[in-house]
């Protein structure tokens, strides 16, 4: 081999491995960029059931007073409404999703037990103050669900976008972790519900 051989294979080889770290280096940039991409949308659907929740809180409030001014002699389960809503209003500010789950689950069962009331006190159940709350409510529960929906669906993506390679090679050293969903705490909330006539 000559010398201008082993200079042209020199020069070659450089050049190869140049290549191969800028491919490198583009590469961990797609992946940082579209990790960048997953949390943004994660934490938008965060903020889309935060954002359903303050509306739920405000409403609380509302409905809890016209209830007493009916059904007076309920004050325990009016009394568990709205402890159940303070405490799901200062999981929210700890921001572990887990907890504030459980919290809100909590609050939509006490909720329930609101609107079984009414069962009881036909003035009440006829009452249009108590309908608008009662379908106020109703609206904003479902559009929790659908946030809580929209938010499961980005964190999986999110989180299988972390677990699947090369990603999982780089994304916990890029500093990224893996999401919790927002899930029913309670079993029974899970099971089938039986109906009988």
């Amino acid at each position: 081999m000559s010398a201008g051989d082993t200079q042209i294979f020199m020069t070659t080889a450089i050049w190869i491995v140049l290549g191969v770290i800028a491919a490198i280096i583009l590469a961990v940039i797609g992946m940082y960029n579209s990790l960048i991409r997953l949390k943004n949308r994660v934490d938008e659907a965060w903020s889309d059931i935060d954002v359903q929740l303050k509306r739920r809180y405000d409403l609380i409030p509302n409905l809890v007073e016209t209830v007493k001014g009916y059904a007076a002699h309920e004050k325990e389960t009016l009394e568990k409404v709205t402890a159940a809503r303070t405490a799901a209003m200062a999981a929210q500010q700890g921001g572990d999703a887990a907890k504030q789950a459980e919290a809100e689950n909590m609050l939509s069962s006490t909720l329930k037990s609101i609107f079984a009331l009414s069962e009881n006190y036909p003035d009440l159940k006829a009452n249009t103050n108590f309908l608008e709350l009662q379908r106020e409510l109703s609206d904003t529960e479902n559009k929790i669900q659908a946030s809580r929906r929209f938010y499961n669906g980005n964190v999986r993506d999110f989180n299988t976008k972390l677990q699947v390679f090369p990603t999982n090679l780089i994304g916990a050293k890029l500093g990224f972790k893996a999401r919790e969903f927002f899930e029913i705490a309670e079993a029974k909330e899970r099971e089938n519900v039986n109906v009988k006539f």
